[in-house]
Order: structure tokens, then sequence, then C-alpha cells
């Protein structure tokens, strides 16, 4: 039977076991789950969002039914709490265990393989089929934590080296400005642009934030790794049903992550039939114009240089009442620290 995990007794025990195989415990989860055998933990898995993850089964039961109960309870606690589709990184060796329980390889690494219970990446695709056209098309993937005058000009430029532009805005609920205004700002910042189409990149622009490393044992390895399964998403997966065959990206002088990221995309997309195209950042005097530099001028209140970075739907937004609270937040954030 599976129980969920609540004393600090059983997540030590579900430490412990998943230690033993040499995998991290991570503390970032929404349930811990656990199967005992004889009041020993026999088995252990958790639920972050969407994503399965820290999967340990005691080697003498790694051939029983286990694993399918785990996963079993894991999905349906998923799906009371909203999930749609769910995820599992996991080592090449295990992939046939997970495909047994209706997983289907999204992502195959030497390292890792991708898997996804749900159909969701079909259902996606299968959703923004009418917005596919034929020709040279370009894509960007972007936060926009708020959208810029600096990813106006990244689109803009982009725009003009194409016959469709896709601009995949990340999905992942973690930025200041959330998801949905964040899409929102980029549609409207962008609607004269004819040939440029807005997305959302539902689960399929893999965070840094939700990949789980804990059988990493470096965390560079972790970020190295997490790119690269990103990219090579995209690039077998996402890309060719886009029929796309660039990819932009701006110029990173500050952002150490962006600039590996950038650096990743460099090597990996070509192998994938795949242009990497760098633009140069656009300047405000003699510094890049960017989202964190919006942030910190709405956290001073510096409005005016705000005014000065960001176009007049942007600009809208901040000033609104909707947007009262983020402000808020953001000069009581600048008051603890």
């Amino acid at each position: 039977m599976v129980t969920e995990l609540i004393s600090r007794q059983d997540r030590q025990r579900a430490r412990e076991l998943i230690e033993s195989y040499g995998l991290v415990f991570e503390e970032r989860f929404n349930n811990l789950f656990g199967i005992f055998v004889d009041g020993k933990l026999a088995a252990t898995a958790a639920r972050d969002g969407n994503i399965l993850k820290m999967v340990a089964i005691r080697a003498e039961f790694q051939n029983g039914p286990l694993l399918g109960e785990l996963v079993t309870e894991v999905l349906r606690i998923g799906y009371l709490a909203g999930q749609e589709s769910f995820f599992v990184f996991t080592s090449p060796t295990n992939e046939a265990s997970f495909q047994a329980l209706n997983f289907v390889p999204l992502v195959r690494h030497p390292r890792i393989t991708l898997l996804e219970y749900g159909q969701g990446l079909a259902r996606y695709l299968e959703l923004h089929r009418d917005l596919v056209r034929p020709g040279d098309n370009g894509a960007v993937v972007v936060n926009c934590n708020p959208f810029t005058l600096g990813h106006r000009y990244l689109i803009e430029q982009a725009a003009a080296q194409v016959a469709t532009l896709y601009v995949f805005v990340a999905r992942e609920d973690r930025s200041l400005f959330p998801f949905k205004v964040r899409l929102r700002l980029v549609r409207e910042g962008v609607y004269d642009l004819t040939n440029v189409v807005v997305l959302d990149s539902s689960h399929y622009a893999v965070s840094s934030v939700t990949f789980p490393a804990y059988f990493l044992k470096a965390e560079d390895e972790a970020e190295s790794l997490q790119m690269e399964i990103d990219l090579l998403l995209f690039g077998r997966r996402i890309a060719p049903h886009f029929q796309v065959d660039r990819r932009f990206f701006g110029s990173e002088p500050y952002c150490r992550t962006t600039r590996l990221y950038n650096e990743a995309m460099i090597r990996m997309l070509p192998p994938l039939g795949i242009k990497p195209v760098l633009i140069g950042r656009q300047m405000l005097g003699e510094e890049v114009i960017s989202a964190f530099r919006v942030r910190e001028a709405i956290r001073r209140e510096a409005f005016e240089t705000v005014r000065r970075l960001v176009p007049q739907s942007t600009l809208d937004y901040i000033l609104s009442d909707e947007a009262r609270p983020l402000r808020e937040r953001m000069k009581a954030h600048t008051r603890r620290h």
C-alpha cells in the first residue's frame, strides 16, 4: 500500500533509501510517497508539480509491482492537483520500466531520457497545427519578465529575416511577472508585426527550476544537462512541427547562465538542422536594455527610467491598478534588501 510520507522519521527513511543509491534527496516536492514491506521502507517516489522524481526501490523489490503502485498514486494525486500530463527524467537503463507504465520518450540523451505520461506534447502540437505556416521560419524563446524594448528589437530583427517567426513564451510561473501577464505583454508588444506568431511554450521549455538534479553529483553538471535536454526537445520535437530552421537569440554580456545557454545553442542546434543566429542587444546609452534594469527601476519607483526601457503597452500595465500588488511586492523586496 502506498503511503504519503509526512512524519520527520518517514522522510528521513526516504532520504536514507534515496541516498543509498548515490542519489541526492531534494527538499522541493509537493508529495513524498513510500511503500513499506514488513515495516521497512521498500520504495519511495516524489511529485514536484508535474514531475515524478526521487524514485528509489530496494534491490530485492525492483522486479515486482512497487514501481507501478508508486507511479499510479503519484498520477492520481497529480490529477487531483490539476496536472494534465507528467514527466520523468531517468537513466536510459530505466527507460523500459517507465515505458511499460505508458510513459512515452520525448528526448533521449546519452545520459538521461525524458519521458511523458498523458500525450501532452502530441496535444500541444495538434492544438497549434493551424498556426503552422510553410516557408523559411524562425523561432525565439523568451521569458520577458517583463517585455522590454530590447525584446521588441530582438523580435523585429529576427522577423525581418524569416517568413514566419514563432515567439515561444516560457510558461514556467516563477518570475515576478505572472505568465499570463508576460504572454499578454508580448502579444501586445508585437501586434503590428504581421509575420510574428506568439505561443505559450506550455511545459516544453525545460526550466532549470524544474529540472530534477537528484541523480547528478555536481550543480554545474545539472545546469549543462538541463540545457542540452531543453535544446534536444526543441530541435527534435518542436522545431520540425513548426518548420523552423533558425533560432534567434540575443547576446548576453552579464548573465552567466544565459551566456552558457547561448553557447549550447551554437554547439547543439546545427546538427539538428537549425541555424543559431546571434543578434546584438539593443542599447540605451552605454548599457543594454534588459528586464533586470526595468525591475530595478520599478523597485526604486523610477518610472521615467521604465518609460525609456519598455513599450507603451508594458508601461501601461506597470502603472495600472492591476499591477499595484506587483509593484508593492517589488518595493517590499527592496526594503528587505
